[in-house]
């Protein structure tokens, strides 16, 4: 399987559990917790948890390939072009708790800009799955890069993970840093400075993958 071909969207004929088996896992999860799915207050909870199911990973039904594939090539710019602080909503894949944090993206045009909505757009399609950060940052810069095809990609994650802040260790205000960098952001150190300069990063950071 091609870079490209693994970020696609989930095929329209995909079958799966229907939205009755669904609501029915919920409340057996209920059950399961120790309440009574058809008390009042929990009566219509199966219901809105499948909707919001289905707002929480929408990503599964977009494909970012054909989010990048309009450019504008007419456009004569070849700095660098930074995004920052785009808010990050997902969902650890461990335990379906939210990540929350904010993704900066840099890339240095050849030839091909891409409006700045359709990275935004890129971001919601990866974080409305269920995900791992370090997987995340590794599928929204590559598939820029494949797509886009410039002359480099950086992509910085800083998150709050849930799973570890409400349960297990608990250990509020730890946040986590990966990044991917791609051509002449990993290449050359003082575009790569300037890159962490700008979204306010003290120092280079390590792939993640």
């Amino acid at each position: 399987m091609d870079k490209i071909s693994r970020y696609e969207a989930k095929p329209a004929s995909s079958k799966g559990p229907s939205r009755d088996q669904a609501e029915a896992a919920v409340r057996t999860l209920i059950e399961w917790a120790g309440d009574d799915p058809d008390r009042e207050g929990l009566i219509g909870t199966p219901g809105r948890v499948v909707r919001a199911y289905e707002e929480f990973f929408a990503g599964y039904q977009e494909d970012p390939v054909e989010l990048l594939a309009t450019t504008y090539e007419e456009v004569s710019y070849d700095e660098m072009i930074v995004l920052r602080d785009i808010r990050l909503e997902s969902h650890c894949e461990h335990h379906i708790v939210p990540i929350l944090g904010k993704v900066h993206i840099g890339y240095l045009p050849a030839g091909r800009v891409v409006g700045i909505s359709k990275l935004v757009r890129v971001v919601e399609v990866f974080a409305k799955r269920m995900q791992i950060q370090e997987t995340m940052t590794a599928q929204i810069a590559d598939a820029i890069q494949a797509v886009l095809q410039p002359k480099g990609v950086a992509v910085v994650i800083e998150a709050a993970h849930q799973c570890m802040t409400t349960r297990g260790v608990r250990k509020p205000g730890v946040s986590m840093v990966t990044s991917r960098l791609f051509g002449e952001f990993r290449t050359d150190p003082s575009l790569r400075q300037e890159f962490l300069a700008m979204i306010g990063q003290r120092s280079t950071q390590t792939d993640a993958i």
